[in-house]
């Protein structure tokens, strides 16, 4: 198993996850980093009230989004092969960098703010996919809800160990990002514009514990 699939890496980006969708929330004008059904919810609600500009505001990390997404394939298929730096650090140092600028971005760009956080949310999603070679989303809960809710229902069903073992791994995942999300949203109301450098402090965790390997 990769290091890139450890219940132990795969939980701090969790925890990074979930604090950095409350402090786009809390710090940067109600938008979501990472749940962007949210955010399509939203900004579906604002056109159709007419407010374009609101709608927007929701419109522009949706891109972002995508587009983090998109760099994130190009990356991979660009540096998989190579032995000098796996594809995966690359991706971590320019989230890392993305983040960092945020923290010195004021309120008055929260828009920019709230695009290169999902940008960069976006790319560890596409990036990270694996937790003991089991499916997941280090961004989001909704997905593991699903997939942990089913395996426990094999288990009490079947009685096989190893489903149990799986919905332990998806439920931890989420609890994780659970907690990074509290953290986040009480550190957002202290620490304000600067809250998301925590991000990228457990980014560097992350991206040593890949070098050892």
């Amino acid at each position: 198993m990769q290091k890139s699939e450890s219940f132990r890496l795969s939980a701090l980006l969790s925890f990074s996850g979930g604090l950095q969708d409350a402090y786009t929330y809390n710090v940067r004008d109600g938008v979501f980093a990472n749940a962007q059904t949210g955010n399509v919810v939203l900004m579906s609600q604002n056109f159709m009230l007419g407010e374009w500009t609101k709608g927007l505001r929701y419109l522009f990390p949706l891109v972002s989004f995508a587009a983090g997404v998109f760099l994130a394939e190009r990356i991979e298929s660009r540096f998989k092969s190579s032995s000098r730096i796996h594809w995966r650090q690359i991706v971590l140092l320019v989230e890392i960098i993305m983040l960092v600028i945020v923290g010195f971005l004021p309120a008055s760009c929260s828009m920019i703010a709230n695009m290169l956080v999902s940008f960069a949310c976006a790319m560890q999603v596409q990036t990270f996919r694996k937790v003991h070679g089991y499916g997941y989303a280090s961004t989001m809960c909704i997905g593991n809800l699903r997939s942990g809710t089913e395996s426990l229902s094999q288990f009490i069903r079947t009685g096989e160990k190893k489903s149990l073992y799986k919905s332990l791994h998806f439920f931890g995942i989420i609890i994780i990002f659970a907690i990074g999300a509290g953290i986040g949203g009480v550190l957002s109301g202290k620490l304000g514009i600067t809250t998301i450098w925590i991000s990228p402090l457990i980014l560097v965790l992350v991206t040593l514990m890949m070098i050892r390997e």
